[in-house]
């Protein structure tokens, strides 16, 4: 008996300290930050993560980070399915560095809504696309201030979609590059003025961006194309000033 006892609290005490450390290693599917939050914090709603990068290591798959309040909340590498979205004033201000890296894989959707995106004339790209994701959503951002591209779609893989929508894209050297294989991107209701060079740079074999009631303004060139990438209008909805053309328009259906 007193064998068996001794057994009993033995493997008792071992099943106690697994379930006690599962809690800590688990990630949830819905996290928030908040400008008064800790990143030693869970990420709960009633205790809150302080930066992005904090928050998606806490993050599931699929998952979703939400902001309380305003604030800034940093840059961040994303390499799973991921939502970031915000109501409010979610700042992700960078030096030198790229703000959003999106490095997930084919299987992944990122989407990004509500973040105000600045480099201070210092940094490199807003949103880089360098994994090979297939699908990636920008919704009501303001990018601003990088020198190389406010968007970078760049997906490595074959057929990669980019959707931006209601975005403003404003002094970086380049507003949306679109490169890679076969890449396409369609921007609606998006406004990308006074970007250094180029509004809209458009390179590679198969690569198509498509703009719908659009803003191309103030840069250099409103649209270049190479290596046989295509920029087409839909409909006569789109503003574009300085060099370059699409290639093509099609009318609304």
């Amino acid at each position: 008996m007193n064998r068996l006892a001794l057994s009993i609290t033995f493997f008792g005490g071992i099943l106690a300290a697994m379930l006690s450390v599962a809690p800590a290693s688990a990630q949830a599917t819905r996290t928030w930050v908040s400008g008064v939050g800790d990143d030693a914090n869970p990420c709960s709603r009633t205790a809150p993560c302080k930066t992005f990068a904090g928050a998606i290591s806490k993050t599931a798959g699929g998952g979703e980070i939400n902001v309380l309040d305003p604030g800034g909340f940093g840059g961040v590498t994303i390499t799973k399915s991921m939502t970031i979205r915000s109501t409010f004033e979610a700042g992700v201000l960078v030096s030198g560095t790229n703000a959003i890296v999106i490095a997930a894989g084919v299987a992944d959707q990122v989407i990004l809504e509500g973040l105000d995106i600045e480099g201070l004339g210092t940094g490199l790209n807003g949103i880089t696309v360098t994994g090979n994701i297939r699908r990636v959503y920008v919704n009501k951002c303001w990018i601003n201030g990088f020198t190389q591209n406010g968007i970078n779609m760049a997906s490595t893989t074959g057929s990669a979609r980019l959707f931006l929508k209601d975005t403003i894209i404003t002094k970086n050297n380049v507003g949306v590059t679109v490169a890679g294989s076969s890449n396409i991107a369609t921007i609606v209701d998006t406004v990308i003025d006074g970007n250094t060079t180029t509004s809209l740079a458009v390179n590679g074999a198969g690569v198509v961006a498509s703009a719908t009631r659009s803003v191309l303004n103030a840069s250099t060139n409103a649209i270049t194309t190479s290596g046989g990438g295509q920029a087409i209008s839909f409909g006569p909805s789109n503003v574009v000033s300085g060099a370059g053309a699409f290639n093509t328009t099609l009318a609304f259906q």
